[in-house]
């Protein structure tokens, strides 16, 4: 019987794609005193790319900013410090994200995340979400010194919440740090469809949110 649902947060709950291309648009306008000599669709576009999905993290992709587009007036570090500031205000969830968490809680089902990445930044992102109460249980890699698909993170998360492994099902939108990781320690592993794969191994595929209550009432 499933009693867990656990999570990622990038990809998955917060689309991210969506929310980078706001974000930095929005940072080319706040910014153009200092990068407007740049086309706004060549550093959107040079952003993404540099950042390869949130990869790679955003030191390196500022540091190449700066250097390919002679940015002068701002250092790679200041650039960093207002991404980690303002990116919170550009998430965008995926569809049905509330509406699903709040079906889940009414049939008694408790909630996690695992997420890899830095501890206060992807705070910030699930409070900005609106679903930080929603969840019983919130491992963030770099609090917990482990990182997706180490094993351990996840057999952590079923501990917390005092579940077994065979208890849970885990959400992902990557094949191997999610989903094959999450079937490795026992847990069932749901793939949210995204265009980079294909043919992905799993216990059940997703294309909504919304299917996901209907998945774990038919687990039962």
């Amino acid at each position: 019987m499933i009693k867990t649902a656990l999570f990622d947060l990038d990809g998955t709950l917060l689309n991210r794609d969506e929310s980078v291309k706001a974000f930095v648009a929005r940072q080319y306008e706040r910014l153009q005193n200092q990068v407007g000599h740049i086309p706004k669709e060549t550093y959107i576009n040079r952003f993404i790319e540099l950042d390869q999905r949130g990869y790679v993290w955003k030191d390196k992709v500022y540091q190449q900013l700066v250097e390919e587009f002679c940015i002068v007036d701002l250092t790679s570090e200041e650039l960093l410090q207002d991404y980690k500031n303002e990116f919170r205000h550009h998430c965008v969830p995926f569809a049905h994200l509330t509406s699903m968490l709040v079906e889940l809680k009414s049939m008694g089902i408790l909630l996690g995340i695992i997420s890899n990445g830095y501890g206060q930044f992807q705070m910030d992102n699930i409070k900005a979400l609106g679903i930080e109460p929603y969840f019983d249980v919130i491992l963030v890699s770099e609090w917990e010194g482990l990182k997706k698909p180490d094993p351990q993170l996840f057999k952590r998360a079923a501990e917390r919440l005092n579940v077994l492994a065979e208890q849970c099902v885990f959400v992902g939108d990557h094949p191997d740090n999610d989903v094959k990781a999450a079937r490795n320690v026992g847990m069932k592993g749901i793939w949210k469809k995204d265009v980079q794969w294909s043919h992905v191994e799993a216990d059940f595929i997703i294309e909504d949110l919304a299917e996901i209550p209907f998945i774990i009432a038919g687990s039962a």
